[in-house]
């Protein structure tokens, strides 16, 4: 006797596009984003994207070489650009977090690579986000070499999703800023910021749906959208010539925590620095964003940059020079504050 499996008329064969997956679309996101991606390459690049990893050679030119790396995400930004459909510039400030940060410590950003995960992949708009991304890899002069597209059904609302990253930069063991050196009498630049750069957005969304705030209203001559959704600003190729030309103490990314939080973090014990309001104004978007918020000058400094995104410590008589190099680099830098002896219990910034 013949035996016959009997079948489910009503079954419906399964495939990965059934269950929410395209692979389709995710190689037509590699094919779209390799052009961008080739604008980054450095000689270092022995293989990138399209691989199951990415090689990269250190230069001979490096002696004693130290990596340094660093990762972090966009954070609540994000859910602006999902409201406001702005997606081009989130990848300029994915990149900015990491080189900005690998930077403070004297590090040139050698590679960078991106994951971008997604309930169901639209490729037009991962292309806008990864395009971002190539042009912030430009801005800071490192390759991007590889990333990871995940599609997941079921994990993020449609129309949303998320992204983090990481960098990877060398320095000379030698030539490591390390803020050890920072004494008394040191003066304390500050390089404007673009605006809220990626931080403290989860108080600006607030503020915003508080006040029922319209995106498209007119601030200062452009959309509220465009100036709340600019991309941070990325200091790497002015710093790194700064740091060819004189010595740098220490410096500071001013991302969450603000000045008061994040200046703290090179300084050696001992010291403090005193910033003064006077010396910087904040821009239009920060005094809104307290008017409105009704957000105390306390807070205000703990969550945002208040227009200050980098901080720059040197002796003091390099400050001026130092100030003209970095302004005819394109750079808005003030000096607001000096390092002086720190008192017992004293908190290591002061802004008066």
């Amino acid at each position: 006797m013949t035996s016959s499996r009997q079948e489910n008329p009503g079954s419906i064969p399964l495939s990965y596009r059934a269950a929410g997956v395209d692979i389709e679309a995710g190689d037509r996101l590699v094919e779209n984003i390799k052009t961008h991606a080739k604008c980054t390459m450095r000689p270092e690049v022995l293989a990138g994207i399209g691989g199951f990893g990415a090689l990269f050679e250190i230069s001979k030119k490096y002696r004693n070489p130290v990596l340094v790396s660093g990762t972090d995400g966009v954070g609540t930004k994000l859910k602006l650009a999902f409201q406001s459909g702005k997606h081009d510039g989130v990848g300029i400030d994915l990149v900015a977090m990491s080189v900005n940060d690998i930077l403070v410590q004297g590090a040139e950003p050698l590679f960078f690579l991106d994951y971008f995960a997604c309930g169901k992949l639209d490729v037009d708009t991962a292309t806008r986000v990864v395009k971002g991304i190539a042009a912030g890899c430009e801005q800071a002069g490192c390759a991007l070499i590889g990333g990871e597209t995940a599609e997941m059904p079921g994990m993020y609302p449609e129309g949303e999703y998320d992204l983090a990253g990481f960098a990877v930069g060398v320095v000379e063991k030698e030539n490591l800023i390390t803020g050890l050196t920072i004494q008394e009498g040191d003066a304390v630049l500050g390089l404007a910021s673009s605006g809220a750069h990626s931080n403290g957005y989860s108080l600006i969304r607030k503020i915003i749906e508080k006040n029922n705030m319209d995106l498209s209203t007119d601030f200062h001559g452009e959309a509220l959208v465009d100036v709340i959704m600019r991309p941070t600003r990325i200091y790497v190729k002015p710093l790194l010539e700064l740091m060819k030309l004189l010595p740098v103490k220490g410096m500071a990314h001013i991302t969450g925590g603000g000045l008061v939080e994040n200046v703290p973090r090179v300084l050696p014990d001992g010291v403090t620095a005193v910033l003064k309001t006077e010396a910087w104004e904040a821009p239009p978007l920060f005094r809104w964003l307290q008017q409105q918020g009704n957000v105390a000058d306390s807070e205000m400094r703990r969550v945002f940059n208040c227009g200050i995104g980098m901080v720059l410590i040197v002796a003091p008589e390099n400050a001026d020079s130092a100030m003209r190099f970095l302004q005819s680099s394109g750079e808005t830098v003030r000096r607001i504050g000096a390092i002086r002896r720190r008192n017992a219990d004293e908190a290591q910034t002061i802004i008066e």
